[in-house]
Formats: structure tokens, C-alpha cells, sequence
């Protein structure tokens, strides 16, 4: 099946072709996944070989404003600087739209403001096509249940299916080979001493995106295989640890479900390391800081940067050990 398909099955055939307001707007949040998706069962449409569970930074993200353009293609406008229109992250976006517009002539003015490094494995293509999809739904006021929204921001970027919403969620993989039962949904959970802090080693675009390392490492690791029964057991577990609120199991299950996806990146071929030599270092101050009693984990997704775990009533410690560490705030109580 095609994206398009899908596009036309959520619309029933009849896409709207008339802006409804003067401009759309959309927020959405970056989120950190502490169970990890890698791996497509399907590369068009961005289907999951499994399941995967994520926490939002609400106040880190993209904020997009929509509207009209009297040119006959877009202009694409991030942080204050015009994109080139033949740059992979225009013609990334212009696909995506192509998508609603079938042989409509419309064309957009969008402006996009990111507040995390683009491209360094903090998520940025999640939150911006997710908030693409939700400026897109407020421009032409489609009224989309937010299952619908996040199945369209999937086909942009896998885990935006996570992105339209605060607190912890889940991506389900889904069964159907359409993807229509493959979406996020919100846990009700929520955890006001749990805190992240995001670990910045380099804010530089990562030399091999996500989706081409994921690719390499389905066709070539001789780890791969064991990764879907590692997610299994880790979403199980996780989710168990929500719910008794058991940090050490949350989070020492999210340092390992991370360590065992890079494994499966370093034993591809050609092999994936996107650890940078402070990487490792930090990594070593993690596990030296816990031996002597600090309740301190990290996670890591496809870059170099470091999300670190801990309780709200440790700051200062960390804050003592990693000053440059920029602690992200994960609930409103807290």
C-alpha cells in the first residue's frame, strides 16, 4: 500500500482542498523513547517491526505556522532562515504535502521554529512533522481524531507518531498491513519527580540518518533477530515500572534497551557508531556515579547526545557532575 492510499482512506476519498482560517498553527513536543523503535516491517508507510514507549519534552519541540502562498511552490522557512527548496529537508517536507493535495494547486508559506539541534538524534523530525500535521489540521480544519493525526505524522517520520501528546506514550506496531491500527496513544501515567537532562555532545547533523542506519541494520546485523524479543520483554517491564513508580527498573530498563540497539548498529555492515569519544566518557561518569550510590541512568537514541534519568531530588548531584546538562521539565507539578 501506498502513503497515499492511506491519506485517502482517513479523508473517505474526499481530501479538503479549501483553506479554512488565515494561517494554521501546530505545536508538537520531541519525545524520548525509553523503549526503542528500530527497525520498518514496512518502509513506505513507516510500520514498526515492534512497539515502543516514550516520554515528551513538553517544553522542547516544533512550533509551525501555515499559510497560503501566492508562489507556485513552497517556501520553507526554519529558525528565521529560508530552506532551499532542493535541500533533503524541503523535499522531505514538499512529499509530505504532496500527499493531501493530489492535483490541487495550492501551495505554502511555512515557517518553522525548532528549539533542539536538527538532525543530531534529539528527535526533530518527530516533533516537526508532527507539528506539520497539526498546523495542516488547523489550516484546513479537518477535525481529525488525534489517532488519525498521529498515523499521518507517522508517514512523515516513524516516531512523530508519538509526538502529539505530553507525558508518557505508546507507539502500538499494529498488525495490518495498511498501518491503521499502528498509532500512539497516551499513558495515564504521570511522574512528577522523574526528570531528564538532556547531555549535548554535538548539535552537528549526524553523518547517517536515522533512516538509513536503521535500514543497514535490518539487512546486516547479526543481532537484529534477538531485538524484537528484547523490546517485548523491556515494553513489559517499563510499563510495570509505571505503574509502581520503581525508578531503578524504569530507568535501568531504558539504559539497557538503548545499549542493545546500538549493539545491533556496531554489528551491522558497514558497522553504525554514532558514540563520540565524550560519549563514552560520559557514559563511564554515569555508571562511576551509580557504583557510588547516585540513582542516575541514561538513554540514547540515533546520535551522539546523552538523555540522562534521574529523580527530582537528586538535581543538585547531577547538576554537580554534569554542569552543562540541561534539566527538561516532564510534568507541570513538578
Amino acid at each position: 500500500m501506498k502513503k497515499s492510499e492511506v491519506v485517502s482512506h482517513i479523508f473517505h476519498g474526499h481530501i479538503p482542498k479549501t483553506a479554512k482560517h488565515e494561517k494554521g498553527l501546530g505545536y508538537a513536543p520531541t519525545n524520548i523513547a525509553l523503549c526503542k523503535y528500530w527497525g520498518k516491517r514496512d518502509t513506505e508507510l513507516n510500520l514498526p517491526h515492534t512497539s515502543s514507549l516514550s516520554i515528551a519534552l513538553p517544553d522542547k519541540g516544533s512550533m509551525t505556522t501555515l499559510t497560503l502562498n501566492d508562489k507556485s511552490s513552497e517556501t520553507i522557512i526554519l529558525n528565521d532562515k529560508e530552506i532551499a527548496l532542493d535541500s533533503v529537508f524541503a523535499q522531505r517536507t514538499k512529499a509530505f504535502l504532496d500527499l493531501f493535495r493530489a492535483n490541487q494547486k495550492w501551495y505554502l508559506k511555512i515557517n518553522i521554529n525548532m528549539n533542539i539541534p536538527v538532525a543530531a538524534g534529539l528527535a526533530s523530525s518527530a516533533s516537526g512533522f508532527a507539528s506539520l500535521v497539526c498546523a495542516l489540521n488547523d489550516l484546513f480544519d479537518w477535525k481529525l481524531h488525534k489517532n488519525d493525526l498521529s498515523i499521518l505524522a507517522r508517514l512523515g517520520s516513524g516516531s512523530a507518531a508519538r509526538s502529539l501528546w505530553t507525558g508518557f506514550v505508546e507507539w502500538h506496531a499494529g498488525v495490518r498491513p495498511d498501518g491503521m491500527d499502528s498509532f500512539g496513544e497516551p499513558l495515564a501515567f504521570e511522574w512528577p519527580e522523574l526528570c531528564v537532562g538532556i547531555l549535548t555532545m554535538s548539535s552537528d547533523e549526524k553523518p547517517i540518518s536515522s533512516r538509513e542506519a536503521m535500514q543497514t541494520t535490518v539487512n546486516s546485523s547479526l543481532l537484529y533477530n534477538s531485538w524484537p524479543r528484547k523490546v517485548s520483554q523491556d515494553l513489559s517491564i517499563i510499563k510495570q515500572a509505571l505503574q509502581v513508580k520503581n525508578f531503578a527498573l524504569l530507568a535501568g530498563t531504558a539504559e539497557s534497551n538503548a545499549l542493545a540497539m546500538h549493539a545491533t548498529m556496531l554489528s551491522s555492515w558497514p558497522p553504525i557508531c554514532y558514540f563520540l569519544p565524550e560519549t563514552i566518557a560520559a557514559m563511564h561518569k554515569v555508571w562511576d556515579a551509580r557504583k557510588q550510590g547516585l540513582q542516575l541512568y541514561f538513554t540514547e537514541d540515533a546520535g551522539p547526545n546523552l538523555k540522562l534519568l534521574f529523580l527530582k531530588e537528586d538535581t543538585a548531584r547531577v547538576q554537580a557532575l554534569f554542569p552543562e546538562v540541561e534539566i527538561i521539565r516532564l510534568f507541570d507539578q513538578v
